[in-house]
């Protein structure tokens, strides 16, 4: 057997490193999805940890003790840090300037925001002290040093001097009721330090334990999930109804859960395909080499080797060219992984994928030789030139099939109501459709066998080929189209197979892109635009336009207003300069053009657009009268003159956008409190910085870059740049092996022909027809069927992953630049495949006879 393995090395280099390639390929590309699934997971975990600044929110209830409620918090070891928290409520504060109406008091110990960094963001003034929240300094223009009266309900008012202003940017969390989830937030809020806040309020007041917890969590957001509210359960029953928690940490994972489950679809849509193709490339690669293994078979078995030991043989090189492959996949894997990714490779998943791997190998070499031995006599698989029996699957349409189930399953999953990632209200658990996976992989499956199917007819066609041949073989282009004839499965099966290395390029980077392009589209829908500004007292348009980096700016109103008994949305716009300084998409206003609907708004002053869910709700129709009550004033008539979807920093579902004019001469007041701001071409957080620095710290600004690190879902945290570098780094690497690789080894197998053809006076030009003319045909049916069934697998991709576009995409992006490296190096791999064996057939034939 060492002396069989020692023959092969020596004789058959290449083959047998062609073959460890193709499983080296495929360990490789298993091993490294499977780091970044399980680097995906444990990074949504982290990430989602860090980003609560108060794990639980313990508010002690009307019937609790609260210091039994502080002991059992002291004696739970999964506590770390806890900070008591008073919440009172005042009917109204009041300035020199102005007035609030009801709001609410906090009193928190001094070293809160150390404790907790994140709940609160200095502005202006110090950190210590009487904070007052943005909002309410601005509604007050009140700043550091100014005095604020609080109105309390049984108690005379006190004034306080305001210390400092701060952002609290986890407002909501903060601020809520424990136990009261529909209650609404105080809109103004001011914050004081523990020991004035008893002295002010009292004990007649709510008080929670801000608290945060030990991290010793499992890295899979959902097992994490069920571990933090597994807890708060425990502890809520250990005060026996004394206390309630807010689970804020429990909310976040349970959030996560459902990205983890996209993480999880992402995987096997975008990586299995990869996978699923490097394996059928290796068995490829294997299988050309069986028509060598047959005849070495035949000759042993002549001199009277057995079926066990043309077994033997045959798993000895296998095992061999396995093992060298999965040693040669796993160790670039494994330190791509780790100093790349910055992931350790999991044991598991080596062990695992460097198996499959080699395990496809073994099976794709083995079992043919099983299969010959038994099957096939000694005098047939010594012949050169086998039969052309069609494979059965081609026989009973197992590629129309598999197409029609695409096409049903397609229809199924993109009808009105489903869902690929099910997460049931308060279920622990969140689950993936799997239904859905049906869908790409019929389509898959079902065009590379149509893909075989067509080229094998196309091969077998001699005019056809005659035609493509005759230019660069002259009067051989007969033989060359009969040789080709003959070998048109062999050909079928390249080309399917290069077509689907394709197909998964084509798919995955269009994927990619588009992922990118709706990403950058929900940022730009949810801020507004470059940068946002409101709530800036003493700001206009013209202020704003001088600073360093602004190219545009406009002003937008903000309203509220009654649609019946449903308070909405109002967004007052200047419809002639909105659209030469806010990117409107058509998609924007349900499939019409935005500029004629923008016209149309321009046209009438009393003209208003409604968003798409009031449309269906009050059964509204084009033209018809719309009265809205702003305020507390009269009723106000608008016309309604077109449907709109989607508008820059509204909500997704009921909103109204009008005339601002119209709205400011209806209702006396032309107050502008938003002003969307293009740059011209500055980084948006840079021209942040400036705006927030002219402006003061009242002004609430946001800018792009900060809003597409936070919006989604967290398929940001998911990182798909991550997945798809690997994806399109292994498709650039198929694409060779599929096209250079399986046709040099082809042209290998077929020295004989193109040595017997220069015995008989064929020349170099003639000899060299029978290359190029495969070539071509190999390269023309990749290119058409791949970019054509990649682009059908693109959309199907897109639709059954919709859940993880917002907006969903109305086209998809083209990513040209990747197209066109792949488009290359596909060629480069094609030319030098055929300049190789354009090389190997001006060997002296008789060399190469005596050779084979």
């Amino acid at each position: 057997m060492l002396i069989w393995l020692r023959g092969l090395v020596l004789r058959r280099p290449w083959r047998m490193l062609a073959t460890a390639a193709g499983i080296a390929l495929t360990a490789g590309l298993l091993a490294s999805l499977g780091a970044f699934l399980s680097a995906a997971q444990s990074t949504m975990t982290t990430r989602t940890i860090q980003r609560v600044p108060v794990d639980w929110q313990i508010e002690v209830t009307r019937d609790g003790d609260p210091s039994a409620v502080t002991q059992a918090v002291q004696q739970d070891t999964g506590i770390i840090t806890a900070r008591p928290v008073g919440y009172a409520t005042v009917t109204g504060f009041e300035s020199d300037a102005a007035e609030t109406g009801a709001g609410q008091v906090l009193g928190m110990p001094p070293d809160y925001a150390t404790a907790f960094p994140g709940e609160l963001r200095l502005l202006a003034g110090v950190a210590s002290g009487v904070l007052l929240a943005q909002p309410t300094a601005a509604d007050l223009r009140a700043k550091p040093g100014d005095s604020v009266t609080l109105r309390r309900a049984d108690h005379p008012d006190v004034t306080v001097k305001i210390d400092g202003v701060v952002e609290l940017p986890e407002a909501t969390t903060l601020l809520q009721t424990v136990g009261a989830p529909d209650r609404q937030p105080p809109a103004d809020v001011l914050l004081l330090p523990g020991q004035r806040f008893t002295q002010l309020f009292g004990s007649d007041v709510r008080w929670q334990f801000h608290v945060r917890l030990a991290h010793d969590l499992d890295p899979d957001p959902a097992t994490a999930y069920e571990q933090v509210t597994d807890r708060a359960r425990a502890f809520e029953a250990r005060t026996a109804g004394g206390a309630l928690v807010g689970d804020n940490l429990g909310a976040a994972l349970g959030s996560a859960r459902e990205d983890a489950e996209y993480a999880r679809a992402l995987f096997l849509f975008l990586g299995l395909p990869g996978a699923a193709l490097a394996l059928l490339l290796t068995a490829s690669i294997a299988a050309a080499g069986r028509q060598r293994r047959r005849a070495e078979q035949a000759l042993l078995r002549a001199r009277g080797a057995g079926l066990g030991h043309l077994v033997r043989l045959a798993l000895a090189e296998a095992l061999a060219v396995g093992t060298v492959g999965a040693a040669g996949g796993l160790v670039p894997a494994a330190l791509l992984d780790r100093y790349v990714v910055g992931a350790g490779l999991p044991a598991a998943w080596a062990v695992a994928a460097g198996a499959v791997a080699a395990g496809s190998g073994v099976v794709a070499m083995v079992l043919p030789a099983v299969r010959d031995a038994r099957g096939v006599t000694v005098v047939a698989a010594r012949a050169s030139v086998g039969g052309q029996a069609a494979p059965r699957w081609l026989r009973y349409g197992l590629d129309l099939w598999l197409l029609a189930g695409a096409a049903a399953v397609f229809v199924a999953t993109g009808s009105s109501g489903y869902r690929l990632v099910i997460a049931a209200q308060g279920a622990p658990r969140v689950s993936i459709d799997y239904w859905a996976f049906a869908g790409p992989a019929l389509l898959w499956a079902g065009a590379g066998l149509l893909i075989w199917r067509l080229t094998s007819r196309l091969a077998g066609s001699r005019p056809l080929l005659r035609g493509l041949a005759r230019p660069v073989s002259g009067g051989l282009a007969g033989t060359v189209a009969a040789t080709i004839a003959r070998q048109r499965s062999a050909v079928g099966r390249t080309v399917a197979i290069a077509a689907l290395a394709v197909v998964f390029a084509v798919s995955t980077a269009t994927f990619a892109a588009t992922y990118r392009q709706q990403a950058l589209a929900d940022a730009k829908l949810t801020n507004g635009a470059d940068v946002t500004v409101s709530h800036a007292p003493g700001a206009d348009e013209s202020s704003i336009r001088s600073i360093q980096g602004v190219r545009a700016v406009e002003p937008l109103q903000h309203r509220v207003a009654y649609v019946g008994a449903d308070l909405t949305d109002l967004y007052g716009v200047r419809p002639s300069t909105l659209l030469d300084t806010t990117r409107l998409d058509d998609d924007y206003f349900d499939g019409d053009d935005a500029r004629e609907v923008i016209g149309r708004l321009a046209a009438s002053p009393d003209a208003i657009l409604v968003s798409k869910a009031t449309v269906e709700d009050y059964q509204l129709h084009m033209g018809e009268e719309l009265r809205l009550r702003i305020g507390d004033g009269p009723p106000i008539s608008f016309r309604f003159a077109g449907v709109v979807e989607e508008f820059p920093t509204a909500p997704h579902e009921g909103f109204l956008v009008a005339n601002a004019s119209y709205i400011a001469s209806k209702t006396g007041s032309g107050t502008v409190d938003t002003y969307l701001v293009t740059t011209d071409g500055t980084a948006p957080h840079e021209v942040a910085a400036r705006l927030r620095s002219a402006l003061g710290p009242q002004a609430h600004l946001s800018d792009l870059d900060t809003t597409r690190r936070v919006i989604g879902s967290s398929l940001t945290a998911v990182d798909l740049t991550g997945l798809t570098g690997i994806e399109l780094s292994c498709a650039l690497l198929l694409a060779v092996a599929a096209t250079g690789l399986l046709l040099a080894l082809g042209f290998a197998e077929r020295r004989r022909t193109l040595a017997l053809a220069a015995v008989l006076g064929a020349r170099g030009r003639q000899l060299g027809g029978f290359v190029w003319t495969e070539v071509a045909l190999v390269g023309l049916g990749t290119a058409a069927f791949g970019a054509l069934t990649g682009w059908g697998l693109s959309r199907m991709l897109v639709t059954v992953l919709g859940g993880v576009f917002d907006p969903p995409p109305s086209h998809l992006a083209v990513p040209w630049a990747y197209l066109g490296v792949l488009a290359g190096i596909a060629v480069l791999a094609l030319v030098g495949a055929g300049v190789l064996a354009v090389r190997v057939a001006r060997r002296p034939p008789l060399r190469v006879l005596r050779d084979l």
